[in-house]
């Protein structure tokens, strides 16, 4: 394999990994912590089916911010470049994360606590609304002709990092303390260490240039007043198409990671630290995934690689819960690996894929926008869906969710299929 052209620009493809995989550690130590510990620690204690579920909420939260952040950030990031808008995104994502190391608990200051945790839960998703689009333009703008794919790939590779990094520490934590340890000071950890990583990736960011595209576009016209107008105005199409074909991924995800250990540890009775070893192994075969898609799509199309995996989701969808619900950790192994495997066919290629849809000069508003919303429709609804479709059916049931995702996003690639 030629490993010439990512030599050539391995800064350019560190900060586009390095920043992802940070702001990807941030979103999932609250996803983890969301699962194991804030519900009774910030919500009413009426039951722990309501407090999960409400702690759930707060998580999907984030994904209500997220297409804000990716208004506001879109708009600086297609009229002032790239660079200056990752630098901030991540800086408000990091700060985020970090005060809420500091938050009192419910029994302490009783409402308040949930709402400043809802404010910086918000903080988090609109920080993070700005991350994605800009990490990949950074990566695909910078890309050698046919290598779009294989260098859009990176900083989605950002995001098995960051989970192993949370959840390792999280396992971590888990064999050091007690329970009562962990929910009483233990789950702050990872929170204050954050702001190392944040550093790192600042580091990383503030010695990395504009990209070609954005400076070429730059010289050629002056930038679009009003960008997020300019998208809905002129790129309505596409911008509905790329917000359906992301909802696969988002469900995948979040359904095999914060839901499935919620779900497992709570109402199977997995013991915790069992389960996110098992998650730990599972998150390697979306790396896999990730590097075969991208692979594949410079080879075919990312249209083609994405078909295919939208069909391997519905497919999935089926087998998901009856894995999980086995009692037997080879066939919960299995059903997490195979679920995050083909996670990295429909996520692997979105980097190229994505950024194609749209011109340069509205390219961050648009990759960002369709990116975070679809976010809404297959992130922030799946645990909470999954959940109440658990309680009504059993855990078998909780698949059909996936299911439905890859028909929603196979239905967003037929919007655009002469693109692909």
């Amino acid at each position: 394999m030629d490993l010439a052209p990512y030599r050539k620009h391995r800064r350019i493809l560190t900060a586009s990994l390095v920043g992802t995989a940070v702001e990807f550690y941030d979103f999932y130590i609250y996803g983890t912590a969301a699962a194991l510990v804030f519900g009774p620690l910030f919500f009413p204690s009426e039951s722990p089916s309501a407090q999960l579920m409400l702690s759930f909420m707060s998580f999907g939260l984030a994904f209500f911010a997220r297409p804000v952040g990716a208004i506001v950030f879109g708009h600086y990031g297609d009229r002032i470049g790239r660079k200056s808008t990752l630098v901030a995104s991540l800086m408000l994502m990091g700060v985020s994360t970090l005060l809420i190391a500091f938050l009192p608990t419910y029994e302490m200051v009783g409402w308040v606590a949930p709402l400043l945790l809802c404010i910086l839960r918000f903080g988090q998703g609109f920080g993070l609304g700005g991350e994605w689009g800009g990490a990949a333009l950074l990566a695909v703008e910078n890309a050698p002709p046919g290598w779009r794919a294989r260098f859009g790939m990176v900083p989605q590779l950002g995001a098995p990092v960051g989970f192993i990094a949370a959840n390792g520490l999280f396992l971590l934590l888990g064999l050091w303390l007690s329970d009562t340890e962990f929910a009483a000071w233990g789950w702050r950890i990872p929170f204050l260490l954050s702001a190392v990583l944040v550093g790192l990736g600042l580091w990383v960011r503030l010695k990395i240039g504009e990209t070609p595209d954005f400076a070429a576009a730059l010289e050629a016209d002056r930038p679009v007043g009003v960008p997020i107008g300019e998208l809905l105005a002129r790129h309505l199409l596409p911008t509905l198409a790329g917000t359906f074909a992301v909802v696969a991924c988002f469900a995948i995800f979040y359904l095999s990671t914060s839901f499935a250990l919620a779900h497992g540890t709570t109402t199977l009775g997995y013991p915790k630290e069992h389960f996110l070893l098992i998650q730990l192994g599972a998150i390697l075969f979306m790396a896999a995934g990730i590097v075969f898609a991208g692979t594949w799509s410079d080879a075919a199309s990312p249209q083609k690689v994405l078909t295919w995996g939208c069909g391997a989701t519905v497919l999935v969808g089926f087998l998901f819960g009856p894995a999980l619900a086995s009692q037997s950790w080879g066939l919960i192994f299995a059903g997490l690996a195979s679920a995050l495997f083909v996670m990295g066919l429909v996520y692997g290629p979105l980097g190229a894929w994505l950024t194609g849809l749209f011109p340069v000069e509205v390219r961050y508003t648009g990759a960002s926008m369709t990116f975070n919303a679809g976010g809404i429709l297959g992130g922030a609804a799946a645990p909470i869906v999954a959940q109440a479709l658990g309680d009504w059916r059993g855990t078998e049931a909780v698949g059909l969710y996936l299911a439905l995702a890859g028909i929603v996003s196979w239905l967003g690639l037929l919007m655009v299929r002469r693109r692909g």
